[in-house]
């Protein structure tokens, strides 16, 4: 799932995760308390690798994945 993503990706940066779900199929990925994705402002369930894509814009060109950046 999306939250697997997220850790297995940049499990090196994230402090907090949080999946929101709730009435109404609610659910909202939050990030050290910035809400990254929300399927209540979407309309709909992320695509695959969306919120992978989310949080990497989010966190800016900078970050490394986990696992690259220190190779060389």
């Amino acid at each position: 799932g999306a939250a697997g993503d997220l850790l297995a990706t940049y499990q090196n940066v994230i402090d907090d995760l949080v999946l929101v779900t709730g009435d109404n199929a609610v659910f909202d990925v939050v990030v050290d308390d910035t809400i990254i994705y929300s399927k209540t402002e979407t309309g709909r369930h992320a695509e695959p690798g969306e919120v992978l894509d989310l949080f990497a814009a989010h966190i800016g060109p900078d970050v490394p994945r986990y696992g690259e950046g220190d190779a060389g």
